[in-house]
């Protein structure tokens, strides 16, 4: 059971979507009542934490970028069979949850999981298919794009991973087409955003002051470094604007912002130069995986550390 909910208006003093996804596993789900002495569900496990972020990353992103409103999103474990994972459903649930409520959200999204077994895909594993299976992911996506990808494998190669992804998205088109069936027939109006947007003369005269100062922030190839320079930067455009503009701190820092978000998008795009001074397709020297055993008991493959 999955239950969405949202704030008529946005918080104050907040810049950012303050989204709470929460995934309850109950021990009644699989037959279980609390006895003894503790009699109460405990605290979250790392698994349903892991699963609450599994949820996050999809939507997030299609919610309007201003939008400052509080969002809460409940996915409930009622029941559990052991051959269907409930993380999946928590997110197809949630995606539901949100497309028919008020919630301004640009989804539907669907999420499926997919396993590999003698050169075959498999759509959502059951357990026996799990262990047997060289590949563990889990994909979520709208109708035109793959919006997450988490995964676990042990040496598949790049087309098999990619194979895998275009295999799930096939099936993420069916769920949405599924949802938006769902949306028409009981979905709510979505509610009027009113977002704020600095003032475009604001806007013009940070950059023309501003512009070269935030390329100078992103000269560098140390993060330390760097982060002394946008610290120096946003001082130093506050001050200048202060007088001027009293009041405005917010819209300079988000103007800042914006600009320094572009600076470092052409520096990849068409520079082909990352933060770090790597190339695009150079890896981190040293880097090691970081996978939970949560997620996975198998060894990612090179072609997922790359994707990481």
């Amino acid at each position: 059971m999955v239950n969405a909910t949202v704030a008529k208006e946005p918080r104050d003093g907040v810049d950012f979507l303050p989204l709470s996804i929460e995934f309850e596993e109950k021990l009644y789900a699989v037959g279980k009542i609390p006895g003894g002495f503790i009699k109460r569900e405990g605290r979250p496990t790392e698994k349903a934490i892991l699963t609450s972020r599994l949820i996050d990353r999809p939507l997030r992103p299609l919610f309007p970028k201003g939008f400052y409103n509080d969002v809460q999103v409940i996915a409930t474990v009622l029941s559990v069979e052991q051959d269907i994972q409930p993380d999946v459903l928590g997110m197809i649930g949630s995606s539901i949850a949100l497309s028919i409520s008020n919630a301004p959200f640009m989804g539907p999204t669907g999420s499926v999981a997919v396993g590999m077994i003698d050169g075959e895909y498999i759509l959502n594993p059951d357990c026996a298919q799990r262990e047997k299976s060289r590949l563990a992911l889990t994909v979520a996506g709208t109708r035109d794009a793959v919006m997450m990808v988490e995964a676990g494998a042990n040496e598949v190669t790049e087309e098999e991973m990619l194979g895998a992804i275009l295999f799930a998205h096939e099936e993420i088109k069916k769920i949405v087409d599924f949802i938006e069936q769902i949306q028409k027939e009981i979905g709510k109006p979505k509610m009027e955003v009113n977002i704020h947007v600095p003032d475009e003369d604001l806007n013009r005269r940070v950059r023309e002051y501003a512009m070269d100062k935030v390329v100078w922030q992103m000269d560098t190839f140390d993060r330390h470094e760097r982060e002394m320079r946008t610290e120096q930067v946003k001082e130093e455009t506050k001050a200048a604007f202060a007088e001027s503009d009293p009041g405005m701190e917010k819209d300079v820092d988000a103007i800042l912002y914006q600009m320094q978000k572009e600076v470092m998008r052409d520096k990849i795009i068409n520079k082909k130069i990352r933060p770090d001074g790597r190339a695009p397709r150079s890896v981190r020297s040293g880097a090691k995986c970081t996978c939970s055993s949560v997620r996975t008991a198998a060894r990612c493959s090179p072609a997922v550390r790359r994707r990481s």
